[in-house]
């Protein structure tokens, strides 16, 4: 790895993202074993993957942005005690993330499903999806600020 340019700067975008609770690796399916080029780094306020072994690409989702998370596991996955989790989000690069072939899928789902909502809560950020407001509904909302 390169040296850092500004090692206080780096050091402090580190912290920022939080601390480190997961580092998983995509898997093969047979026999589960870690041999491929994809791992994921689960932070407290940010989610990394970090892909390829001659051009290695790197794309973060901080927490908030995720809004839904979905496990699944075929036969095989049971077998070999795998899981696809599959992450959806408002990211602009990747609106759906999957995370295939991972081993303790159930806990990485449910912390996910924690962190993102924790992350929400702390930015004080609301997921605006369906709401379903139209022009002739703006005034029950003035009404709303009526009753407070």
């Amino acid at each position: 790895m390169a040296k850092a340019a500004n090692p206080e700067q780096y050091e402090k975008s580190r912290e920022a993202k939080g601390e480190l609770r997961y580092s998983e690796r995509s898997r093969w399916l047979l026999f589960g074993l870690p041999w491929t080029f994809t791992k994921y780094e689960i932070r407290e306020n940010d989610f990394t993957i970090i892909k390829g072994f001659f051009t290695v690409r790197e794309n973060d989702c901080y927490m908030y942005k995720i809004s839904d998370v979905e496990i699944t596991r075929n036969f095989m996955q049971r077998l070999a005690g795998l899981s696809t989790i599959v992450l959806y989000t408002s990211d602009v690069t990747d609106k759906t993330i999957v995370m295939k072939n991972i081993k303790h899928g159930k806990e990485i789902k449910d912390f996910l499903l924690q962190a993102s909502e924790a992350a929400r809560l702390r930015r004080r950020t609301v997921s605006m999806q369906n709401i379903g407001f139209g022009a002739s509904d703006i005034h029950d909302v003035d009404d709303m600020d009526e009753l407070g």
